[in-house]
This record gives C-alpha cells, structure tokens and sequence, in this order.
C-alpha cells in the first residue's frame, strides 16, 4: 500500500485539507519567531494572525513595538514578547545558540522548554534553530540526531523527505532512525495510513551507494518497527512518489529540496510564457486555467509552510526564509498538527527502547 498514492490534489489546498480532516479542540500555543526571516515582521505577523483562532493561540517574538503596529486593535488569542537581539543568517549557528540568550529564536523555545508555549516556528537561521532547540527543547530520549522533515510537493499527493539540513553528514544508524522518524511522521502527520520507505541513493541495487547507505540499507530492511521499506530509490523517483517517505543525509536532502523547488519554479515559469504566446495557446490557457491552478498550488512550497525538525521534545516547525503570509500561517498550522497529533509519543514509543533486530 502506498498511502496517498493514488490520492490526487483534488484541492489546491490538500494540506490544510488533510490536516483538518482530523478534529480536535485542544487549544495550542505557537511560538512565532515574528524577527526571522526575509520579510519579518511584517508577513509573518500577518501569517500568524491568518492562522489564529480559538484552538490556536500565538505568541509573537521579536520587537515589540515593531510587532504591535502591525496587530489590529482587539485583537484576540495573540501574546507579544520582547526579544531585543536577532540571530542572523551568517552567524555561526552553535554559538550564536549559546551566546544570544536575548534572540527571538532563543527566548521562543525557552518559552517552550518553560512550559508557556506547545511549538515554535521560524523562519530565520535553520542551524541556528536546530542548535537552539538540541539545547533548550532537547530530544526525545533515544533520539541520535534530529532530522529536518519536508513534506515534498509531488503528484498525485505530496511525500515526507528527510532529512533536509540538519545533518550533513550521517552514520547508518541514524538513517535507520529517520526512516523510524519518517514513518511516524507520515502515520501522524500526513495521515497515511500504511507508509512505504525508501532510502535514497545512486542505484536500486542494496549494494549501491556510500558505504553508510549500503550499511544502513541493511539496518532498515531487518528493522521490524518499519512495516514497508521499498528499498533504494534514486533521484528520478523522488517526484514520480514511488514511495511515501524518502530518507537520506542532510546535505544530499537539502541540495535536492533546493533543486526540485527551482525545477519546479522553472517550468511553471516556461509554461506560462508557452500559455501567454498566441491568441490559440491563450485561450487553451484560459479553458485550463483551474487545473493549471492545481498544479501551481501542489508544486508551491508556500503551501506547506515549512518542516518539522522531527526528534525533540517539542514540535519546532523550520520555515522558509522567504516565506510571505501564506508559508508562514501554513507552518504555524503545521506547529499546531505536530502538538495535537500522536507524532511525538510514537516516536518516543519506537526509540526510546534499544534498536530492533538486525
């Protein structure tokens, strides 16, 4: 069974479809790091407040007055707290970690660690935040290393790839543990029922690949917590959904995100200028114009507001850099599916005794 293979994007918004599917009334608290980002403060406060609600509390980080400019008067289920520092994107994230103890990022999972809060998003320095959360969330116990998880735009429904920048170099344990991770994120996160693994390398043989793929190929096929393991898959295969969660190491992940969204941007880019080259293709444009808007919505990374850096204590959702309103109230509904979801008992459940059989 492959989940939501055969399950196509019969709404241009199938996350926040598949999330809401599942209802709960249990309010969450969001940390939003309202300075990280290209365009804080301004879209992502506006992100937060699209995404409020009774179930869903925010707090704001960052500015003070700069952030209370920017929230409409009487505004209901938002909290501002000051952070007077900012960790930029060139700093060296493990020091800055330590060393900014005033930073929007820091005083936001402080505030998750203390209890006042249930996730934390943002959409500033990724190492930074993975640094800062290894330190004051902390990792479920029994987890290596956390790994930062994507959900994938693909067609005919979205796949969990991971990890994408946490770790750029990986043992074959710790692929065996995110493909452990990936699952339950697909289970619990993505609502897929029955998850199929796969391990990303350079060919499908278990032979193929760095001597820690060809190692961890075996540590994951003998592993009996992971129900469907497919085997390799190769980089072709990751938009075709072969499989519904594709494990790799940090480096390789990030360059291919990185790859197939400019791919992906780059041929939407040539088919609108293929649409927009007669009166003819204009029109067969215009007839397709709802599904060509499908399409544009299943391959937006706005759409999915960001990856959950699955393995801590606490949901703590990476944001795009860039992202605008819709990316960043995506990645804040996505803190509130990782808080209410059974992803963090699972995960702890399945790692938190020693390693299956080999």
């Amino acid at each position: 069974m492959r989940g939501d293979r055969g399950r196509p994007y019969t709404s241009p918004h199938w996350v926040t479809d598949a999330w809401s599917a599942i209802a709960d009334d249990r309010v969450v608290r969001v940390v939003v790091d309202a300075a990280g980002g290209d365009n804080a403060p301004d879209e992502i406060v506006r992100g937060a407040l699209d995404a409020v609600g009774p179930q869903l509390h925010v707090i704001l980080v960052g500015d003070e007055p700069r952030i209370r400019a920017l929230l409409p008067q009487g505004v209901q289920y938002v909290r501002v707290v000051h952070a007077p520092d900012v960790i930029g994107y060139n700093e060296e994230p493990a020091t800055a970690a330590r060393a900014k103890t005033g930073s929007s990022i820091v005083i936001g999972l402080k505030l998750v660690h203390a209890g006042e809060a249930d996730a934390f998003v943002s959409a500033g320095n990724t190492g930074a935040v993975v640094a800062a959360s290894v330190l004051y969330v902390r990792r479920i116990p029994g987890v290596k290393r956390p790994a930062i998880c994507t959900i994938m735009p693909a067609m005919p429904a979205p796949v969990a790839f991971l990890d994408v920048g946490a770790n750029a170099e990986v043992r074959a344990e710790f692929l065996r543990q995110f493909a452990i991770m990936g699952q339950a994120f697909a289970r619990e996160v993505m609502s897929i029922p029955e998850p199929t693994i796969g391990l990303l390398s350079i060919g499908e043989e278990p032979t193929k690949g760095t001597p820690d793929v060809i190692e961890a190929h075996q540590l994951i096929a003998n592993d009996q917590r992971i129900a469907h393991f497919y085997g390799n898959i190769e980089g072709r295969d990751i938009m075709n959904r072969l499989v519904d969660v594709i494990v790799t190491d940090g480096f390789t992940g990030n360059v291919g995100l990185k790859t197939i969204e400019g791919s992906a941007k780059a041929i939407l880019g040539a088919l609108k200028a293929t649409i927009m080259w007669s009166a003819k293709t204009k029109l067969g444009g215009l007839l397709l114009q709802k599904d060509l808007q499908i399409l544009k919505d299943a391959l937006n990374p706005e759409e999915f507001g960001g990856a959950l850096l699955v393995g801590m204590n606490a949901p703590v959702v990476i944001a795009h850099g860039n992202s605008k309103a819709r990316g960043i109230a995506q990645a804040v509904r996505m803190g509130r599916r990782g808080a209410v979801s059974d992803l963090l008992p699972t995960i702890a459940r399945e790692l938190g005794t020693k390693t299956g059989s080999v």
